[in-house]
């Protein structure tokens, strides 16, 4: 009985092996399919689809290299390098294709953005502002006001404070050179033959000359960035949007200014008007061998240059504007400031809204050559012209909000 137990155990764990055996392929493909499916394969650094709101960036980088590479979108190149942001500003689902242009390791990919619409509504107008630094002006410490210990970063907030959201509060750039840097909640996108947002300033017409776009132009040279490297802050390239000046003979590239702090032992030299307190309040040279002076109004008796700056001198550069002060007096009691064309911030009233509004393809290099942005995430506004008009001062740029006409 024990001999016929250990037989039919023999028997029976023999066919277990057995069936075991045909079973082991069957078991190996289950589990390999079963790892296929929760391991997704990798495609070289680009997925099969991407989901993304509208006017947010996708950085597409590839892990492969190359000679040469193409991107498409619906067909259509849109770059050679070997990285690309994908950014959009309507809704779909678009249809994108990488190569590697390599006789030994060609590669192709095609893929799918799906492009949504955000979350949490976008706002149209300013959400933050990065740099606040004003040049001297008559305006300055007082639009946005300082306080006895405010530092550069408590400028940058209550200009933000003034301009951001559906704020339009005044803040001043002061004379040539002064700026402000702000951004959205999203990237600005540049939509082919459109105007992509607008600046409000101060700008008025005067009614004593009907017809004629002159009176209190003050304009400011709009300059863009787009944040190439994702990192959120404005240390990528600029770029000048050329506007009605830029080719103009009048206009200087590459111009250089720097202010000096005023003694504060020297004796005040007033002007005969009774207007002017200063005339030679605060000095400034320029790369062109100039030298003037932004004089002191009794209107304003405040400190004109920036007090939370505790360095003695003060430097800007970009392109200069022409003068576009007329005295139409004669003897500097009566200015009318002519109205450049268009493409410049406090140029024009606010109430010409094409006048005041900006197209992101107008970007050119530092050399004058056009640059194909695909949005701004950061715009910077500068005073463009260094002039001053009697008792009505320095001529600096003013703005009170922007907005992006796309949304």
């Amino acid at each position: 009985m024990e001999r016929a137990y250990r037989r039919y155990s023999r028997t029976y764990m023999l066919s277990r092996k057995i069936k075991s055996k045909s079973a082991l392929p069957f078991l190996i493909a289950l589990l390999l399919a079963s790892c296929s499916n929760d391991i997704p394969m990798q495609n070289l650094g680009l997925d099969d689809v991407y989901r993304i709101p509208r006017m947010k960036k996708l950085q597409l980088r590839p892990a492969l290299t190359g000679n040469a590479y193409r991107w498409t979108v619906e067909g259509q190149t849109v770059s050679t390098d070997h990285e690309y942001i994908f950014l959009a500003a309507r809704e779909g689902t678009y249809s994108l294709r990488f190569e590697i242009i390599d006789e030994n390791t060609p590669y192709s990919h095609e893929f799918k953005v799906n492009v949504m619409h955000e979350e949490v509504e976008y706002s149209p107008y300013i959400e933050r502002v990065y740099e606040y630094c004003p040049a001297p002006g008559q305006f300055v410490n007082e639009l946005p006001p300082y306080e006895n210990g405010d530092s550069a970063d408590d400028m940058i907030r209550k200009a933000g404070e003034c301009i951001s959201g559906t704020n339009d509060v005044m803040i001043t750039l002061g004379g040539y050179g002064g700026y402000v840097t702000f951004g959205f909640d999203h990237t600005v996108v540049n939509e082919p033959g459109q105007n992509d947002f607008r600046i409000w300033g101060n700008c008025f017409y005067d009614m004593l000359m009907p017809g004629q776009a002159s009176g209190s132009a003050e304009p400011g040279i709009v300059m863009v960035s787009f944040d190439a490297n994702c990192n959120g802050i404005p240390d990528d390239p600029w770029y000048e949007l050329a506007g009605s000046e830029y080719n103009s003979p009048l206009t200087t590239k590459g111009y250089s200014i720097c202010y000096h702090t005023p003694d504060p032992d020297r004796v005040p030299v007033p002007d005969n008007s009774a207007s002017i307190d200063d005339c030679y309040y605060i000095r400034w040279t320029d790369n062109t061998g100039a030298e003037g002076y932004i004089p002191k109004n009794r209107f304003h008796p405040q400190n004109y240059f920036p007090a939370w700056i505790s360095d003695n001198t003060l430097s800007f550069s970009g392109t200069l504007l022409a003068p576009n002060a007329r005295d139409l007096s004669g003897n500097g009691t009566y200015y009318s400031l002519l109205s450049y064309a268009w493409g410049y911030v406090d140029n024009h009233p606010n109430e010409f809204e094409e006048l005041n509004s900006f197209d992101i393809s107008n970007a050119v290099g530092a050399d004058g050559t056009p640059v194909e942005l695909p949005g701004a995430d950061f715009i910077r506004v500068y005073t463009g012209v260094n002039q001053c008009c009697g008792w009505l001062g320095e001529t600096s740029t003013e703005l009170s909000k922007a907005a992006d006409l796309h949304i």
